[in-house]
């Protein structure tokens, strides 16, 4: 990734910190609380100009487990990234 870009997502992320500072608590404390088969994520958006627009849905043991495969393959790209004696996949040395 171009290291300019790399900068403007992470003044991006600053900005949306500084501007939703409970937003990074409240996801933290889901993920600690643990987000289990059978739980119940809801989200809702409200216009300014009206009334809210809300779904709901009950998480399943194959989304827990895409959610696991995803994390692995995030950690491990960044374990690429960070650990100098892992060699870099070909399809990602020149990207």
């Amino acid at each position: 990734m171009n290291p300019f870009d790399i900068l403007k997502l992470r003044n991006a992320k600053n900005q949306f910190e500084q501007n939703h500072p409970k937003f990074g608590p409240f996801l933290r404390a889901a993920y600690e609380t643990g987000i289990r088969e059978g739980s119940v994520i809801e989200i809702s958006v409200t216009p300014p100009e009206g009334g809210p627009i809300v779904t709901n849905l009950r998480v399943q043991a194959s989304d827990l487990e895409m959610l696991q495969e995803l994390m692995q393959l995030a950690m491990k790209k960044n374990k690429q990234k960070t650990d100098p004696d892992t060699e870099m996949p070909e399809e990602t040395m020149w990207t």
